[in-house]
């Protein structure tokens, strides 16, 4: 759905590189994803913690403000929502330009076609020919009834969280409303430090910045908000039901993805990762198999997926901080198995990558290489170890592994000691620039 955001943009003139905000803990992953659609010039912003939409927009609008040598028109997108018609969306952008231009700060309301609670809503005062219209009130998401009024008035549009305005223009915007948010958000980026392709801010500066979306920010604050009106076949995919909407289905209005056998099964929305899963005698549930969690529920409950993580945070759950599948600067690993003494990966090297030059306190690791040809250190030996051979690191020696090869590197890991803890590693040599932060790994994929 990333990769879909930013290829619809192709054919909108005078557009410049992308900038991308995110958790720093997906960093990798967003990387990978750039770079499969061949977007090596993106600039990725790395956020040290969540703040909701007004700083992500913040410190996106003042380091874009900097860098350019213009006052830039900035387009807001989030990077889960679908579009069918490009078109009607490249039309839309158009049309706000130059009323973004003039000084107006645009956000895209959606022409409902359904009485949906799960939207926000924008209440507009001049409902007439025109597609560009003055902006009367932001409304949470209301109840059935309320929506229903909603629709038969033709006054309001679905709140798409999608936006348009001069850099300048929000940057007035924020110093006017919310001076605090600005003023921590301007201090992150300026002392923020370039690390590979990824711009990290200010941690302290960046904590200061209140956690609040744009709309109470800015958007229900400001006189000068217009909206364009956009009917494209667009869904905020927030949920799995919204998955499920946008999705192709069977005959039985099932949407199946992966191992999924079924029978006398309805109106479901049904994923497997790794495991086949069966269903038998089911209608309108979502049942969704990842690496590191099941989630049976009422495709009419999931909005209530909220209430499940909190309960998993309540109760420090291993879950909720750590995941088996986790992306790196070299490639990426997969956990596969754990006990008191031992730990297994998988781990995947992709072409010319390295890992940082290392060694271990407490733990010994085998590699056995399933693919690809490996390149390794064990202290002042370096040998090539090629499919179905294997290779010892003894406890306390440095040692290192890199794909001198044109395909990636697949090999098993198996880690063994009565110490396995995440603290356990020195880093001597790294060619991303990861020596001097604190690292915490179970194994050498991990650092």
């Amino acid at each position: 759905m990333l990769q879909g955001t930013l290829s619809r943009l192709k054919n909108i003139s005078n557009i410049s590189a992308p900038i991308i905000v995110c958790n720093e803990e997906h960093r990798f992953l967003v990387a990978d994803q750039l770079q499969e659609i061949g977007l090596d010039n993106a600039q990725i912003i790395l956020e040290p913690a969540a703040r909701d939409t007004a700083p992500a927009i913040a410190v996106a609008t003042i380091y874009a403000q900097e860098k350019m040598t213009e006052d830039s028109l900035i387009l807001v997108l989030a990077a889960d929502h679908e579009i069918k018609d490009i078109v009607a969306f490249e039309q839309a952008i158009k049309q706000a330009s130059q009323s973004a231009i003039d000084g107006n700060i645009l956000t895209f309301g959606i022409v409902p076609d359904s009485a949906h609670t799960g939207y926000g809503y924008i209440k507009t005062h001049n409902n007439d020919s025109s597609s560009i219209l003055d902006v009367s009130n932001f409304v949470e998401k209301p109840d059935a009834e309320t929506v229903q009024g909603y629709l038969d008035s033709g006054e309001y549009y679905w709140n798409s969280g999608m936006f348009l305005f001069k850099a300048t223009k929000m940057i007035a915007e924020l110093e006017q409303h919310q001076p605090e948010l600005f003023l921590a958000c301007q201090k992150a980026v300026f002392h923020s430090e370039v690390d590979l392709d990824f711009v990290r801010l200010e941690s302290n500066a960046f904590y200061d910045a209140p956690t609040i979306s744009i709309d109470y920010a800015v958007m229900e604050r400001s006189s000068q908000i217009k909206l364009v009106t956009l009917a494209a076949g667009w869904s905020d995919v927030g949920c799995w039901n919204s998955l499920w909407g946008i999705s192709d289905k069977d005959s039985n209005n099932n949407v199946c993805v992966g191992d999924v056998i079924t029978k006398d099964c309805t109106n479901s929305y049904i994923r497997s990762s790794q495991k086949l899963i069966t269903t038998l005698g089911v209608d309108n549930l979502v049942i969704v198999e990842t690496k590191d969690a099941l989630l049976i529920a009422d495709r009419s409950k999931v909005q209530g997926i909220k209430d499940i993580v909190v309960t998993l945070k309540s109760q420090d759950r291993y879950e909720i901080k750590h995941h088996r599948h986790v992306y790196r600067p070299w490639g990426y690993y997969d956990s596969i198995d754990s006990g008191s003494r031992f730990q297994v990966k998988r781990i995947v090297v992709k072409p010319g990558a390295k890992l940082s030059v290392q060694m271990h306190h407490h733990r010994a690791e085998h590699w056995i290489i399933v693919k690809g040809m490996a390149k390794v250190t064990c202290g002042t030996t370096t040998k090539l170890v090629y499919e179905n051979e294997s290779t010892y690191i003894p406890v306390g020696e440095i040692h290192a592994l890199e794909n001198p090869g044109k395909i990636n590197l697949e090999l098993i890991e198996v880690q063994s000691g009565a110490y396995l803890g995440e603290d356990d590693i020195v880093r001597f040599e790294d060619r991303y620039g990861r020596l001097e932060k604190i690292v915490t790994t179970t194994s050498i994929a991990e650092a």
